[in-house]
Parts: C-alpha cells; structure tokens; sequence
C-alpha cells in the first residue's frame, strides 16, 4: 500500500495539450498557478491550493499511443472547477486579457458557471457559489 500521509491532500488532473510552454505561461499569467516543474515541450506540473495540474504533451509518457493505435489529445468537455467570488468581474478580467472562452456565465440553483479555455482547448470551470440566506 502507498503511504499517502504527504499526497493526500493534493488532487492531480493531468491534461493533455499541445503546447506545454504557452499552457505553463497561461495557468500562472491567468489563474494564478505556480510552476512546480517545467520540463517543456514534453511536461509540466503547476499548482495552485491542493491542486496539481499535470501538463502532458506528445513528447511525454501520457502522449504514446494507446495499444490500439489512438493517440490521447486535448479538449473535451472534462474540466476542474475553481470557486471564484465575483464570477461577472473574473470573466471581465480574463476577456480583457484575451482568454478564450466557451460560454456566457450560467446561472443555476448551485450558483453562476462560466468555462474558459486553455491554449490548448482544455476547460476550466469558473464557478461562483449562490448565496444562500
């Protein structure tokens, strides 16, 4: 059994993408991760609070082909969410800044989404929670 008394407190999501450097200099310039190790153009690791996002390019080990041929590649609709307190003047501060963005800010009975786009077309989920009274 692993001993995960130092691991257990982080979560790691690995995501595949095209360019590790721009995908490096995007998630600490726009959301506020730090560099933990950047071993571009084949990896990266960044963190911010408990989460460690693993930035995977072709070169790395997660990039070789599956046994049945497909390669593993960026996008989809999978993401991690980040809790935000005013959705409306992050989603401002990141348009200014030129990032991509999905959608328009949804509301629901949990609260207000919003999903932004790597450079690499992966998402992530701005989520601001509904007050509750």
């Amino acid at each position: 059994m692993t001993d995960t008394s130092k691991t257990d407190s982080i979560v790691n999501v690995r995501y595949m993408v095209a360019d590790v450097a721009a995908c490096v200099d995007w998630y600490v310039a726009h959301l506020g991760f730090a560099v933990q190790l950047n071993a571009a153009p084949a990896f990266a690791s960044v963190e911010r609070g408990p989460l460690r996002l693993l930035l995977s390019g072709r070169a790395s080990s997660a990039g070789r082909p599956m046994p049945d041929g497909a390669l593993p590649e960026p996008g989809g609709w999978n993401r991690f969410q980040l809790i935000v307190d005013d959705i409306a003047a992050e989603a401002e501060r990141l348009r200014a800044a030129g990032v991509a963005f999905r959608n328009d800010i949804v509301v629901g009975p949990g609260g207000s989404q919003v999903l932004v786009q790597d450079p690499s077309g992966n998402l992530v989920e701005l989520f601001q929670p509904a007050a509750r009274g």
